[in-house]
């Protein structure tokens, strides 16, 4: 199983009663859809060099998740085991002219930067 993992600031603005602290942090991972499925391309939509390409937007998909007003969001890492990452180099692979690039590394920098990481079998 995969997972894109971002820091995301939120804030609770209640409309009766008030909250003290009104602004968190959290972790919010978005499972990775298989490659190659519907919604496999997350990050060539979403992220430029391991960050977000598109704040407003993701803060947006982010709101969704967590049905909250999300004051900033920023990309952490893929978070991936060996198993997902093959495949889904294997697919970025099969199609290079879709991401404008000449290797399947290229594409992965340019999208994830260095923030693959890889889950060992024991974690």
């Amino acid at each position: 199983m995969a997972a894109y993992v971002f820091r995301v600031q939120f804030r609770l603005d209640p409309d009766k009663g008030r909250v003290d602290p009104n602004e968190f942090e959290t972790v919010l991972r978005i499972p990775a859809a298989d490659p190659g499925a519907e919604g496999w391309l997350f990050f060539q939509q979403h992220l430029w060099r391991g960050e977000a390409n598109a704040e407003r937007h993701l803060r947006s998909v982010a709101e969704d998740y967590l049905g909250v007003p999300v004051k900033s969001i920023s990309f952490s890492e893929l978070e991936t085991d060996q198993s997902y990452l093959e495949d889904l180099k294997d697919e970025i692979d099969d199609d290079l002219a879709l991401f404008n690039a000449d290797s399947v590394d290229e594409v992965l920098h340019k999208h994830l930067g260095s923030s693959i990481h890889v889950q060992s079998a024991d974690s």
